[in-house]
């Protein structure tokens, strides 16, 4: 029996996403439509005479998009990415719009690029590379410490954290880990369960890698910042809404706050995946992290690489086809995961 071809609106396409995706939706049958746009209020007609809508992190999908979508006929929101906080599951389900998602595809990844922020702000590469490269070979403001008998507190500790916890332990980082459910991976690597006020208290670097939600909102706030020991690193490679941006600023400003270290940024869809060097930034508090010496950005990158890019297109593609073909998904967002409200 012949198999019916999948019509996908894929929201946000770059470069990568194309050469990514080709093969796998090929072989799959899914035919897709490109479209440049995020999807927003404004670009959901772009979904008409589609069968699926591909999104990733900074498409907007509450109920007036889904609204839009089910009325052209879309049945499922193909997630191209583990977090699904910018979709209305509620509204989803209400309105027979299946969601699914990618729950793992990047866990070394982000890992490793965490780690890679936190010897980069210690060690100041960022700051010696640009030194070198204009002939300064000074050494004065480049002192970092040794990573070796630091405390690392690690706020998160599914597959992502617990990596990250390995990876310091190896260091010889003294680990301290919160979460609401023990994770055996992060105790084998050393990692200790505690309170948030302990690791407030006594990590000399805080990782977040923990989901965004509402109770997870702005978690690092003035009150949290103010807690920590002075001079801390703090490093979020997870959801930028983890943290008050403003408050941070403040912190930064007083040295509570030792170094940042940013690959994600709470109002980053306006920001992130586009070339914007000719343009000006108008986010006044983004612009002016960007003052500080000692802070790094990188625009959420963390996940970007060759292993991760074929997982997203290989488990998109599969969810596809299995939710066509059969009616259901193992990716599915289920009801257990939509809050009332």
């Amino acid at each position: 029996m012949a198999v019916l071809p999948i019509r996908l609106a894929f929201f946000g396409t770059k470069p990568y996403d194309r050469r990514s995706f080709e093969g796998p939706a090929r072989e799959a049958g899914v035919q897709i439509t490109h479209l440049e746009p995020r999807l927003t209020v404004q670009t959901v007609s772009l979904s008409e005479e589609h069968d699926a809508a591909c999104v990733f992190v900074n498409d907007e999908v509450p109920r007036e998009v889904l609204v839009g979508l089910h009325a052209r006929g879309v049945r499922i929101v193909a997630l191209r990415c583990a977090g699904f906080n910018n979709v209305d599951l509620k509204a989803a389900q209400d309105l027979g719009i299946t969601v699914a998602r990618v729950p793992a595809y990047s866990a070394f990844a982000v890992a490793e690029h965490t780690v890679g922020l936190i010897l980069s702000l210690n060690r100041k590469i960022h700051r010696a590379y640009d030194r070198v490269r204009d002939g300064n070979f000074a050494l004065e403001g480049l002192l970092g410490f040794d990573l070796n008998g630091k405390t690392v507190g690690v706020i998160g500790t599914g597959r992502i954290g617990a990596i990250v916890s390995r990876i310091l332990q190896g260091f010889g980082c003294e680990i301290l880990a919160h979460d609401l459910q023990e994770n055996p991976d992060c105790l084998a690597a050393g990692g200790r369960y505690v309170t948030l006020e302990e690791i407030y208290r006594e990590s000399d670097i805080i990782s977040l890698h923990c989901p965004l939600a509402p109770e997870t909102h702005h978690l690092i706030n003035e009150a949290a910042l103010r807690s920590m020991k002075r001079g801390v690193m703090l490093i979020n490679t997870s959801r930028g809404a983890l943290l008050d941006a403003r408050a941070a600023v403040v912190s930064l400003k007083s040295g509570q706050l030792g170094s940042l270290g940013l690959d994600v940024y709470e109002e980053e869809a306006d920001l992130f995946f586009e070339d914007l060097s000719d343009s000006l930034i108008q986010d006044d508090v983004f612009s002016r992290l960007l003052t500080f010496p000692n802070v790094l950005i990188t625009g959420h990158q963390a996940f970007f690489t060759q292993e991760a890019l074929e997982a997203i297109a290989v488990t998109t593609v599969k969810n596809l086809r299995s939710f066509f073909d059969s009616g259901t998904c193992e990716n599915a967002v289920t009801n257990r995961h939509v809050a009332p409200r």
